[in-house]
């Protein structure tokens, strides 16, 4: 089995572009213009698809630690950027990635600037024309909103282009953006019509479902930070899901899909506000039916992709249940097939073990306990949680 991977950049880049919204008050589809202007510029250059591909995807992802470094300094609302956090934590991630081409700083120095103001100081020609192709974009669209500013502005956007050029955008990176940002780029960057856009500039990436484990531990990492009580949950079920695939010595393509499903399970989570997922106490009914439909937005998200059916579902059925009482579908056990069941399962054994904030951590036997309670009741499958009992015990 094949993945779009470019499609799946797509996706995880719309779940980050909500949660910059909803931090930052910056706009939605805000990584796939960068992304789009990336390309256009890339190919006036005479850049190859594969060097196209890669900056594409980091463009897609310049903001892929957003979570991580606000959730590492949390001193609360209004706080500054951190971009040097920012930018080596965004750079580290990205850089696990199977890229097809070298992008060694692209995120590290994607704030840069030629007058050598960025965080790093660096100067014109210290850092690659990558990073110099997603700095422009990306300062140009939050500086002008290009989703929305009217096509009678558009001189004047490109009047500040002329006047920074040397500045605060490098020179080949200004006239690059000069000779493709024209009415009709700028029509085509609106909120309505971007991802169609997007589809035609970037680059098509398909990769084996075997070396899909980097964007899954990518898409986990970007997910657990979200909030401090679950910023391991995604990649410790993706590791109990693994385990107990190799228990059931599954074949080595079904290990990898329910793997990355495992792993993305959560991804709609990045569209629930880090005050109810981290409230301490009981939430109203209001405050959980919006986390209830982080398993929606999951599915909403996964299930554009090609190819993706199975995974998309399983990701999404982590909180049904046997008995028909889980959401988001209300599934029955007999619509619940294995992999459903067994991430399902996994998922509610590290969550009842982890310390959140309506309970403690608990043991292997504590957690147990609340396991087979569920499974008596006809909740969860009772022979999956018993061969968690034996595979998850400690030695």
């Amino acid at each position: 089995m094949n993945v779009r991977m470019d499609e799946l950049v797509k996706t995880i880049s719309t779940a980050l572009d909500i949660v910059e919204s909803n931090l930052l008050g910056c706009s939605v589809n805000h990584g796939k213009r960068i992304s789009t202007l990336c390309a256009a510029m890339g190919r006036h250059l005479g850049l190859d698809e594969d060097e196209i591909s890669a900056i594409t995807t980091c463009a897609m992802f310049h903001d892929n630690a957003l979570t991580e470094y606000i959730l590492s300094e949390r001193p609360g609302p209004g706080q500054e950027i951190n971009l040097i956090l920012h930018c080596r934590y965004g750079q580290r991630n990205v850089g696990t990635l199977p890229l097809r081409a070298d992008s060694s700083d692209y995120i590290l120095h994607h704030h840069e600037q030629p007058d050598g103001k960025g965080p790093f100081k660096k100067k014109d020609g210290e850092f690659s024309l990558g990073a110099e192709l997603i700095a422009i974009a990306d300062m140009v669209d939050v500086d002008f909103h290009l989703q929305t500013i009217p096509t009678n502005r558009l001189s004047v956007v490109r009047k500040s282009i002329r006047d920074l050029a040397g500045t605060r955008y490098s020179k080949r990176a200004a006239e690059a953006m000069l000779s493709i940002l024209d009415e009709d780029m700028l029509l085509s960057l609106r909120d309505d019509v971007i991802t169609e856009t997007a589809e035609k500039a970037i680059p098509v990436w398909n990769i084996s479902i075997y070396d899909t484990t980097s964007i899954a531990a990518f898409t986990a990492r970007i997910v657990n930070y979200k909030s401090t009580y679950t910023k391991e949950h995604s990649t410790k079920s993706a590791d109990i899901v693994w385990n107990m695939c190799a228990h059931y010595n599954l074949n080595p393509e079904m290990r990898a899909q329910i793997y990355l499903a495992s792993s993305l399970h959560d991804l709609g989570k990045l569209q629930v506000p880090t005050e109810i997922l981290e409230k301490i106490g009981t939430l109203t009914p209001d405050e959980f039916e919006i986390v209830k439909d982080h398993a929606k937005h999951t599915n909403e998200l996964l299930s554009k992709i090609p190819g993706f059916d199975n995974i998309s579902e399983w990701a999404a059925s982590h909180h049904e249940k046997l008995d028909g009482s889980g959401y988001p579908f209300g599934k029955r056990a007999e619509d619940l097939d294995f992999p459903s069941r067994l991430i399902a399962v996994s998922d509610i054994y590290e969550a009842v073990g982890a310390k959140r904030p309506y309970h403690e951590s608990r043991s292997h036997a504590e957690t147990m306990i609340i396991m087979n309670d569920m499974a008596e009741r006809g909740l969860i499958d009772k022979d999956i949680v018993k061969d968690i009992d034996t595979v998850m015990a400690p030695s």
